[in-house]
């Protein structure tokens, strides 16, 4: 993947989606909490058809299985918090296969994805049953989402947090959204975990958010802060745009990937027609990735070129 020297650890894939799953926790305990069992269910229909289709692609190529390494579950975990709590349970059925299939397998496998598999999944939902995805409840009633609500100009009262300061709700996840991405102290939470265990790159996740905080900013936005704490922009920012296998690979690389995600999410969010674009933003820039791998890569040291000069 790149120049050496290279470092060896004892670090092994499952090693490393267990501490993703860790971190993943507190925001499905927070889902679980605001949304109640549906959530629940949902997240387990997810996780349960990405790992049947996995198992079933390998069976089908006389491949080794390969749910041992937990992907799949990640997958799973990360395709549920991505769509309302409200979808049909045969939807994110389907949705799960595609992550899987489209987003995973027909690449070869883990580690040949170009594109993050819970967003491909969440793309094509988006684009076959677009009012499902864009339907949100709480506490069994339809409304807006935080970022819906400003786009269209609507008082921020008006949509379904609960009783106090709506910053406090935002924090806690009192409010309509996807399963997974509403409570911003919940994916905090676990960000500050996986930067612990050294499975992210702090950097990423913390340009990505001041590039959004700063150009929704100046792009007219009314209330940056809650720019960063409603929407997916939290939960793209630790866990997707961190994906190690669909991100730069260079330290200078990361740091454009990042840039560009959030001028995207900005663009897209005071520019576009949707009020969020965390996923079609981290989409774009995971096509982008292969460029910027090969256009940041350090000098490789001692190198002859073919007229003899180093």
């Amino acid at each position: 993947m790149g120049p050496s020297p290279h470092i060896r650890t004892s670090e092994t894939v499952d090693k490393v989606m267990l501490d993703v799953i860790i971190a993943l926790i507190p925001a499905l305990l927070m889902a679980i909490y605001v949304f109640k069992l549906r959530a629940l269910i949902v997240t387990a229909v997810s996780v349960v058809c990405c790992m049947l289709t996995e198992f079933l692609f390998n069976k089908i190529r006389k491949k080794e299985c390969t749910l041992h390494d937990k992907s799949a579950i990640v997958t799973g975990l990360l395709f549920a918090f991505v769509i309302p709590v409200g979808m049909s349970l045969p939807f994110v059925a389907i949705g799960a296969f595609v992550c899987i299939a489209l987003g995973k397998m027909i690449f070869g496998g883990l580690g040949c994805n170009i594109f993050n598999p819970a967003l491909v999944g969440r793309a094509f939902v988006q684009a076959s049953w677009p009012v499902a995805i864009t339907t949100f409840t709480l506490d069994g009633v339809a409304g807006p989402t935080m970022l819906d609500a400003m786009k269209r100009g609507l008082p921020m009262s008006d949509v379904l947090i609960g009783e106090g300061n709506m910053y406090v709700q935002a924090l806690i996840g009192k409010m309509g959204g996807c399963i997974g991405e509403t409570s911003a102290i919940a994916l905090i939470i676990g960000g500050i975990y996986l930067v612990y265990k050294k499975q992210i790159d702090w950097k990423m996740p913390v340009i990505i958010v001041l590039t959004v905080a700063v150009f929704t900013t100046l792009l007219g936005a009314k209330d940056p802060i809650m720019q960063v704490i409603s929407g997916g922009l939290l939960l793209g920012a630790i866990f997707m745009a961190t994906d190690m296998v669909t991100s730069p690979v260079t330290p200078k690389g990361k740091l454009i990937y990042a840039f560009g995600i959030g001028f995207l999410i900005s663009m897209i969010r005071m520019k576009g027609g949707y009020p969020e674009g965390t996923a079609f933003s981290i989409l774009i820039m995971n096509g982008v990735t292969p460029l910027i791998n090969r256009y940041t890569m350090p000098k490789k040291f001692g190198e002859v070129k073919a007229d003899g000069k180093k």
